[in-house]
């Protein structure tokens, strides 16, 4: 690196500290380092990657002594779309309060860490399964303008660095302005997301579709998101979230 560029880098740094102290953003009460996205070793501590069991639809980890391959009892009532989800870490208060910084606070100085956490989990077995290209779950043009960014869309054109697998953006669009999923029941996840999405400009050709969203709870935005996807000619479609909400996905 020239000095000027060293130089640069330094005056970035101390301008990111100004505005981001190296304190633990999520619990304020520990040291935290850029590269951790401003959280803490505790905090990090508690953030959980997703370990079997788990359902091999949709992910869903269960707690308790199960051996081989089985599936829960959403899959097996909703007619999946995807040939199988999975999460990144398990949905723990500390990751969720992260993500919903992330999604609805632009908390943009989590980008590290998120980058971090889907590399070492997801990377090597989207190549196993051979994935052709990355799409992210597309926000209403609504929406974009209250938040002014996609956060699928940011997780997946850092998770493209690492696989090397183009992102598609224009494969899929959101047709309808929909409530947020949050607080709703399983039946009504359903209901809300029903017809939200639809094929857009670019055909994807018998593409491999890895579709990218940030939190999976019952599968129902996923669902229809890669439904509008083989609408658009992909071949098959999995799903990578960088989070998997825990409890029954019933509720």
């Amino acid at each position: 690196m020239s000095g000027v560029a060293t130089a640069l880098s330094g005056l970035a740094k101390r301008g990111l500290a100004l505005v981001y102290p190296e304190v633990c953003q999520l619990c304020r009460d520990e040291p935290a380092q850029p590269a951790d996205g401003y959280v803490g070793t505790d905090c990090l501590e508690k953030m959980k990657p997703i370990e079997a069991p788990f359902c091999r639809r949709c992910g869903q980890p269960f707690e308790g002594e199960i051996t081989g391959e089985f599936e829960c009892t959403n899959c097996r009532e909703m007619k999946l779309r995807f040939e199988f989800a999975r999460g990144v870490m398990r949905g723990s208060a500390e990751m969720m309060d992260a993500v919903h910084r992330f999604k609805y606070q632009q908390a943009l100085w989590l980008e590290p860490l998120f980058r971090r956490l889907f590399a070492e989990m997801a990377v090597e077995q989207i190549r196993s399964w051979r994935g052709d290209c990355l799409v992210p779950v597309p926000l209403h043009p609504v929406r974009f303008r209250e938040r002014g960014f996609n956060q699928a869309e940011t997780l997946c054109r850092n998770l493209s660095r690492d696989t090397g697998l183009m992102v598609l953006t224009r494969a899929v669009k959101r047709i309808r302005v929909t409530r947020t999923q949050a607080l709703l029941s399983r039946g009504e996840r359903l209901a809300n997301m029903r017809g939200a999405f639809a094929p857009a400009k670019m055909n994807l050709n018998d593409k491999r579709v890895v579709l990218v969203d940030d939190v999976l709870t019952t599968g129902a935005t996923t669902n229809e998101c890669a439904a509008a996807c083989l609408k658009a000619g992909a071949a098959a479609v999995c799903v990578w979230t960088l989070a998997r909400a825990l409890g029954s996905p019933s509720n």
